[in-house]
């Protein structure tokens, strides 16, 4: 009886490295597996590369087809520009409040009847004031000989002369926003 037997030959470098009775669709099989793995992952890659190139081209289609470097070195000049205007508007703003501060902004007026046989009360005191509650009250008086006006002068909502009870109620209501 004749026996069927297949001998396998193994690789010297199998034997080398202390596989030599190992069988040889392991390693064949592995790097099949192998193979398949890395082409899966090339071809999800070229899919991914392919998604980034579309979107790079989209991104870089502008206005008249400009390139996405002038498109920053535009915007980067109107940024400049921007901040140089804002720095110039800043001091305009500066200068308009200065000013404002001296304007007159608190205004009170006050009607009275300055002698009582006259009526209507024709008389009246006018206060203007600044922020800083200084300017004036305007008195003007009313009577049957003519028609008077005193000025006096107000710093810090207070005057130097003596005021009337009107003027005192003219500058209060200035400061108080009253009418």
């Amino acid at each position: 009886m004749e026996s069927n037997t297949t001998t396998f030959t193994v690789s010297k470098i199998y034997e080398a490295i202390g596989l030599g009775g190992m069988d040889i669709a392991i390693p064949i099989l592995l790097l099949t597996i192998l193979c398949i793995v890395l082409i899966v992952v090339v071809i999800l890659q070229i899919k991914k590369q392919n998604a980034l190139t579309a979107r790079f081209e989209r991104f870089m289609q502008g206005e008249e087809a400009m390139s996405l470097e002038g498109q920053i070195a535009r915007m980067a000049g109107d940024v400049s520009r921007l901040k140089q205007e804002s720095r110039a508007y800043a001091n305009d703003i500066d200068l308009l409040f200065s000013r404002q501060e001296c304007a007159f902004q608190k205004l009170g007026i006050m009607k009275y009847d300055a002698f009582s046989e006259m009526g209507g009360k024709m008389s009246f005191c006018l206060a203007l004031l600044d922020e800083h509650d200084d300017g004036v009250v305007i008195n003007s008086v009313h009577s049957t000989n003519g028609c008077y006006s005193y000025a006096k002068r107000i710093r810090g909502g207070n005057c130097d002369i003596q005021l009337s009870p009107e003027e005192q109620a003219a500058i209060r209501r200035a400061t108080q926003g009253e009418q």
